[in-house]
């Protein structure tokens, strides 16, 4: 039978813990009954520098279940390196595949046991993939779809209302270990890793308990941490636009000289003042993007530890 582990990130996950752990003991427990999972299955909670009393929670259940296991993070790093963190532990422990999912449980437990289904026809990573977006608020829904266009405009491989509820088999993590970024947007890597995949698809649900964990700032950050570490294009548009302000200066140029010579030219303050300040803000625009590019070289180039483990709690195997 099949040895899987779910790895659950948590960050000040308290008020939702309690229901998501006993949610998810019965799915586990109906999947070891049904023959899909076997008895040394194991759910990896992975506390990210929480605040609150999370791990406390993760302590107390694990003590009272074999199949609560938990990771503690000795700061917060991330919701990123939180789940690679989990994601490493489980192949550490020698599982055969792996499923990934938020604490809040939005996404539908339900159609786990297609994932393993598919995982057992062959596939080494499934996504989990949203039906519609009728749920997410006008703003929401509208941002996010244009978000995945503008990242398949760049270039950038990634699946369609997919987020990070997905299944990778050992062959995936033993893959996925092998990228080294120190700027991890998990989104865009795993298509990366190849092999054979497919897709499960399911109602998003409401999130039952606490707040959002990903507010619009966090939301803003990640898509930008996902463009610039997946795609150059941006510093290519760049000089793009440098050539056609060159060009349209150029033509400015020629402009003001013949109209000088007709003895048509005026005077033009509040023109002159308004393009000095469009291309002020385009240079300060453009060195900003080349700036992002070169915070992510520095960070990378310091190869500091991308998370660190205080403490684990899995079972051992019976």
């Amino acid at each position: 039978m099949t040895k899987v582990y779910f790895v659950i990130p948590c960050y000040n996950e308290e008020e939702v813990l309690n229901e998501t752990i006993k949610r998810l003991s019965a799915k586990l427990e109906k999947l070891i009954k049904d023959g899909k999972a076997s008895e040394d299955s194991r759910m990896l909670f992975v506390d990210d520098g929480s605040k609150d009393a999370t791990w406390k929670i993760i302590s107390e259940k694990s003590s009272e279940s074999k199949y609560v296991g938990g990771v503690k993070l000795s700061r917060n790093r991330g919701h990123q390196n939180a789940l690679l963190s989990g994601l490493m532990t489980a192949k550490k422990h020698g599982c055969d595949c792996v499923i990934s999912l938020d604490a809040d449980l939005q996404d539908d437990i339900e159609v786990i046991d297609e994932f393993i289904d598919k995982y057992n026809e062959g596939c080494e990573v499934v996504y989990g993939v949203r039906n519609s977006r009728k749920k997410d608020t006008f703003f929401k829904r509208t941002t996010a779809q244009g978000y995945y266009k503008f990242m398949k405009m760049l270039g950038v491989d990634i699946v369609y209302n997919h987020a990070d509820y997905r299944l990778l088999g050992s062959k995936a993590l033993d893959a996925l270990s092998e990228y080294r970024e120190v700027n991890l947007f998990l989104r865009g890597i795993v298509p990366l890793i190849g092999y054979r995949c497919d897709y499960v698809y399911y109602e998003r649900n409401e999130r039952f308990a606490g707040e959002s964990k990903y507010p619009l700032k966090k939301m803003l950050r990640f898509a930008i941490d996902g463009i610039t570490s997946f795609s150059v294009k941006p510093l290519k548009l760049i000089s793009n636009v440098g050539i056609i302000t060159c060009v349209l200066s150029i033509i400015g140029f020629i402009y003001a000289l013949v109209s000088y010579c007709m003895g048509i030219a005026q005077s033009g303050w509040a023109s002159t003042i308004c393009s000095i300040w469009f291309i002020g803000g385009l240079q300060m625009l453009c060195i900003g993007i080349v700036g992002s590019y070169v915070g992510k070289i520095y960070s990378e180039v310091k190869q500091r530890p991308r998370y660190r483990i205080e403490e684990e709690i899995v079972h051992k195997e019976e």
